[in-house]
């Protein structure tokens, strides 16, 4: 069957798949349902035989189902055959390609990281590479996901072309197996701290991480710093035995709360824990979500660990893929979850949208308490037990991340310097200097509320603004503009802090810059202060 009629029948298998698992349902929504999808199929039908242009009918199907799910939240979401392999990838941590990060913004197909050693590395790719062509497909001719021709099997091989530096290069890489470690680093922080970085939560994150404990136990480690900064999360039974290594067998972890009864859960730690008396700091930040959170959550409720860093992503809910016809899936969002004290640390509300149709942040939360007594909150992510600036998000920072500000500047700065170690990179007050002019030189620019609000304002005025107000509204506009140049200054150490990692990356990989990390990283010095500190760190968890 070609693609078309796979799209053209997966409205009725959607509802067969809410049939089955809606078991909540009473016969009215059986009815309301079956009488949707009646309506949809003829709609579609008549549309398709009648419009005066020719259709695509998979086009028209496929803006259908993602239409219909972006009105849920962005966890909901069709998966074709492609996304499906995807997702295996991300579970699993293997596949077949060229064992490099790749990313699509906007008409830029982009390297973002080459992995130490891997075909990309070898074939000599950089990060800022932009891939002009792949094979004999220009990536500006391909409306799909270019990067998915990487991948193939192995000892397969692949032209690439790409600029570089105002240059267009070609190299050949030859595609190979990769695994993508949930543990990419452990090592001794001090004579007696491990530090052990957990990245993901594929179904390597408990073994990795467990071996990498009892590693660095036989070192000397008396006390553990887990980082989880950056893990987005996955598995939720990895999440579970992750934190099964420092609390004992029969621990309530999670519970899942859902309209569907089968898949209201509770989640307990089954087996013999690997050390439940080791100290451990746990490290998090905005970027840390889901299964991440499920981690620092519970070690924070059950009194197990210190948190340290700056308040998680807040993802509160739990996803499960559902197996459609062709190979595709539906992945849907199937219950809340709650941290053993009770709290949904759930940050965004997408039941309850603003006027442009916005999920609502939660800013009223409620307070829980851990085992001990401590005071914690749900609703806004996990809030750690001590906060570091530097670690802290902020929107004009995310900006210059999303906007690849940053990034380019880190381009430039790799081809314009040169570091052979690095105990030998410091950034100075004259290479923030330096951004700051890349900054203004640059097309960045980022709306505040603010200006959003009086934009609008000076738009919709109908006659009621005279010249002066419309002179002074303007004014405070320019004025705004200049504050958020004068906001590089003064969210210097967060931004530069994102500055240092890119470029530490870009010549010495993950290895380099953790590193780096462990010299210089804010949030681990802190996290190994408190360590040896074994008052202060008893202090704060009771």
């Amino acid at each position: 069957m070609n693609r078309l009629m796979k799209k053209r029948i997966l409205i009725p298998v959607f509802a067969l798949t809410f049939l089955i698992v809606g078991s909540g349902f009473v016969k009215n929504d059986f009815f309301e349902i079956a009488k949707q999808i009646e309506i949809f199929t003829t709609l579609f039908k008549e549309l398709n035989m009648n419009y005066v242009d020719e259709t695509n009918p998979g086009e028209l199907m496929d803006t259908a189902i993602k239409n219909m799910l972006n009105e849920l939240d962005p966890y909901t979401k069709f998966l074709n055959e492609q996304d499906v392999e995807a997702y295996r990838i991300n579970n699993t941590g293997e596949y077949s390609g060229i064992g490099a990060l790749v990313r699509s913004y906007k008409d830029r197909l982009l390297i973002i990281e080459p992995h130490k050693d891997s075909p990309a590395d070898k074939a000599g790719l950089k990060a800022g590479d932009e891939i002009i062509k792949i094979g004999d497909i220009n990536i500006s001719d391909f409306d799909d996901n270019a990067s998915e021709l990487l991948k193939g099997a192995n000892n397969t091989s692949v032209d690439v072309t790409y600029k570089r530096q105002g240059k267009t290069e070609v190299t050949t890489v030859t595609r190979g197996a990769i695994e993508v470690d949930a543990v990419p680093y452990s090592k001794m922080a001090d004579a007696k701290t491990g530090y052990i970085v957990l990245a993901k939560f594929n179904s390597k994150a408990a073994s990795q991480t467990k071996e990498a404990l009892n590693d660095l136990k036989g070192k000397g480690a008396e006390k553990i710093i887990l980082d989880l900064r950056g893990n987005p999360g996955g598995l939720l039974s990895e999440a579970i035995n992750v934190t099964n290594l420092f609390v004992p067998k029969g621990e309530l972890i999670v519970t899942t709360k859902s309209k569907v009864k089968k898949f209201n859960q509770q989640y307990k730690t089954k087996n013999k824990a690997t050390d439940t008396e080791i100290p451990l700091v746990v490290l998090i930040d905005g970027n840390s979500a889901s299964a991440s959170e499920i981690v620092s959550g519970s070690l924070q409720d059950l009194d197990r660990a210190v948190v340290l860093g700056a308040r998680s992503f807040g993802k509160g809910l739990v996803q499960r893929p559902l197996k459609l016809t062709y190979g595709t899936q539906l992945k849907v969002t199937i219950s809340r979850y709650y941290t053993p004290s009770g709290r949904c640390i759930q940050s965004l509300d997408y039941w309850n949208r603003d006027e442009e149709g916005n999920a609502v942040r939660n800013t009223e939360f409620q307070n829980f308490t851990t085992r001990n007594g401590r005071s914690v909150q749900d609703g806004g992510g996990v809030l750690p037990d001590i906060e570091i600036e530097a670690v802290k998000a902020n929107e004009l920072t995310k900006a210059l991340m999303n906007n690849l500000v940053i990034f380019d500047y880190a381009t430039e700065y790799f081809y314009k310097n040169q570091l052979q170690n690095v105990s030998d990179f410091k950034f100075s007050e004259t290479d923030y200097s330096n951004f700051k002019n890349f900054v203004r030189q640059s097309d960045f620019s980022f709306e505040t509320a603010t200006e959003k609000t009086l934009k609008e304002a000076l738009a919709n005025d109908e006659g009621i603004f005279d010249q002066n107000l419309k002179n002074d509204y303007a004014s405070l506009l320019s004025q705004i503009q200049q504050s958020k140049m004068t906001a590089l200054g003064q969210h210097q150490k967060e931004i530069q802090k994102k500055l240092e990692d890119e470029i530490v990356a870009r010549y010495f990989y993950r290895d380099g810059l953790y590193d780096y990390y462990l010299q210089n990283d804010e949030a681990i010095l802190s996290a190994t202060e408190l360590l040896s500190d074994s008052s202060k760190y008893q202090s704060i968890l009771k």
